[in-house]
Order: structure tokens, then sequence, then C-alpha cells
């Protein structure tokens, strides 16, 4: 595998398992490979279902698997924005280590165990525990948790030895406190380790990218490679408003026509998310569709909600069981529901750039904007 006529050294092992799975790698992957396999720090800005997390993850995982023995230490910290969005990412892992395993097996290939956790503030307080004494080789976490581990100095002693540092979707922290606050968090990292710590950041296309990438490299260092992958979708748009006169306060009647709207639009599409700002609102609005499609055809997805009905409405709406799930910016990013048909957004969003994140989980279709 290689780009531009740079060949990446992958194990054999790697290789033959992600051309028997994948054939060729994506845009993303190819030119993003060259530069993690060069030590680089690296900012991979594509689309989402490009491949970014494969490409951020696999040169890892072959230099763990060639490794022989692993330290009972964190060698690779994946972070994410978003606690569902770090589950997500160790399923996706946890498949491809139990097919390289198998196909090792049948190579008569041994491998040693890799580890994957995830900690955050759905993690049990057993887990957390059994972490410290038997820390993961890769550790998904969030900007919060990452903050509480590297306070504690149990998590602190296997967070020394991590040698590279994955950050999702940074995109959707690098403007506010929150991307203040993971900056800060990623200098205790780089300064804890024993070793050089690689940053990798992963993206959606944004302008100016440059300005993403100096935050992934921090202050007073060098400019990460920027491997921008953008291409323009074409999206069907459409704006809806209620025929009755608007007013400071939307009507009840007017709330019954949006209500009307979006059922009307969601019994021709076979999966639909509705995105609204507040949990308080994604409460109501599904409890409304559901009183107009029926019951158990709607579900609710936010924040507060306990992890196990989060992961149920996800994988609910991905395997085509429901076909209307409403939600807050839980959504938004880049978790694995599946294609999804329609996505429409009720009220005005808070930035055009949360419109366009939202809308863009829609395959082809119209994206109604109520």
């Amino acid at each position: 595998m290689g780009s531009g006529g740079a060949v990446v050294p992958f194990s054999p092992l790697i290789r033959s398992w992600f051309e028997a799975r994948f054939g060729t790698p994506t845009p993303a992957q190819e030119a993003g490979w060259p530069a993690i396999a060069a030590g680089r720090d690296t900012l991979i800005a594509a689309p989402t279902g490009s491949g970014k997390t494969l490409a951020a993850f696999l040169w890892s995982l072959d230099g763990l698997l060639r490794a022989g023995a692993l330290e009972d230490r964190t060698h690779v910290v994946y972070v994410s924005p978003l606690k569902a969005l770090g589950n997500d990412v160790q399923k996706n892992l946890q498949q491809p280590l139990q097919e390289l395993r198998a196909l090792a097996v049948a190579q008569g290939v041994t491998l040693p165990e890799v580890r994957v956790m995830v900690r955050s503030g759905d993690t049990p307080a057993h887990e957390r525990q059994a972490m410290t004494r038997r820390p993961p080789h890769v550790l998904i976490t969030t900007p919060e948790s990452l903050y509480i581990l590297l306070t504690a100095e149990k998590s602190r002693r296997f967070l020394a030895g991590a040698s590279t540092v994955i950050v999702d979707e940074i995109h959707a922290v690098a403007q506010d406190k929150r991307g203040a606050h993971l900056a800060l968090s990623l200098e205790r990292l780089a300064a804890l380790a024993a070793g050089p710590l690689q940053r990798i950041g992963l993206s959606a296309t944004q302008r100016p990218i440059e300005e993403i990438a100096r935050f992934l490299g921090g202050a007073g260092r060098p400019l990460p490679t920027i491997v921008d992958i953008g291409h323009r979708r074409t999206l069907d748009l459409s704006v809806w408003v209620p025929d009755l006169p608007l007013g400071p306060i939307a009507t009840h009647e007017q709330w019954a026509a949006l209500y009307d709207q979006v059922a009307g639009l969601t019994a021709t599409h076979r999966t639909t998310i509705v995105f609204v700002n507040t949990r308080r609102l994604v409460e109501r609005v599904s409890h409304a569709l559901e009183e107009r499609l029926g019951t158990g055809r709607v579900v609710a997805h936010h924040g507060s909600m306990a992890r196990r009905t989060r992961l149920d409405a996800e994988e609910r709406l991905k395997h085509g069981q429901v076909p209307l799930v409403v939600a807050t910016g839980s959504l938004e990013l880049g978790i694995d529901v599946g294609a999804v048909d329609l996505v429409c957004h009720v009220g005005a969003p808070r930035a055009l750039a949360t419109l366009i994140q939202r809308v863009g989980r829609s395959g082809p279709g119209r994206v109604p904007v109520p």
C-alpha cells in the first residue's frame, strides 16, 4: 500500500488482511499513511465515510502486532468529543483485531493480545479500577476524561508510555472553551510521555484548515502535515415554513403543522434523523411524532440519557428497526448509524457549520429544514 510512489511498509499480515477486506485504500488513507508512517504530526481532513479512522489507527496497530510481547502501558490514546463515538470506535477496532487474529492463526503466526478499552463518564467504576491494574494498549477517551486521567497518579503511570495521540472530529472542539481545555491536556500528555508523542487529527473539511492544524500541533511546534481530501457533496436542501403567520413565539397550530410535515416526510423514507437544539425539545418532538407515526417508531437520543439507551437507539436506526430518531448534537458527528435517507433540522441551527455537519449525515434524498 502506497501513495504517489511512496510505499508504506506495512507488515505482510496487515497488508494481506487489508487487501482481502477492502481492496484498495481510500484517498484519505493513501495520502495519510506515508506521513503517519514517517512519524510526522498529521491532520487528515475528509468527509465522513472516507476511512479516516482506519487511516489513523492502522499504522499504530501494525506496530503493536509486530511488537511480540506488549508491556502493560498505553501506546495509543484516542480522544473523541463524544462518548458515543468512542464506543463506536472501540467496536470498529475490535472487529479488525479479531479478523487479524484469525488470519494470523491460519498463517501459523502468533500475535500479542492488544487490549482496547473506553474511559468516559459512562465507564463503570469496576472497569476504571481494572484499567489501572491492567492498562489498555489502546485507550479511547473523551477530552474531559483525559484531563482526569492526566491528574490521577496511577493513570499517569500508564499514560507515560503513550507514543501516539489521535484526536477525532477535532474541528468540533477547536474553536471553543472545550478545545482550549483539550489543548492543555495534549501539552500535558506530551510532557508526560517518555518519548516523542505523534499527534494525528481527524477533521471534517474546514476552511482555513491551517487553523485546525495549528491547534493540533500546539504552540511553538511545526505545522503538522495536512492531508486535505475535500469534496463537494450534492445535497437536495429545502426550507419549510408554516403557512400560518409567524410571531415571536410559535403557536400550538404552527407546531402541529411542523409535526405533520415531518411525519409526512418520514413516511416516504426508510430512515430519518430529526435534529433539534435542546434536550427538552428532543423529548417534546419525539413524543409528538410518535403520536403521529405510532408506538415504537420513534426513539430519542441525547447526552443525558443512559449509555445503554443511546446505544440501543443507534443500533435500531443502523439496522432499520426504527424509522426515526430525534436527537441533539449527540448524533451530529461520525457515529456509525449506517445509511440515513433524510435529515430534518427543526429550528435555526446555532451556527452554519453545525447545520452542515448535521445535514451531512444524510445520504441521497431531501434535507428539509423546518
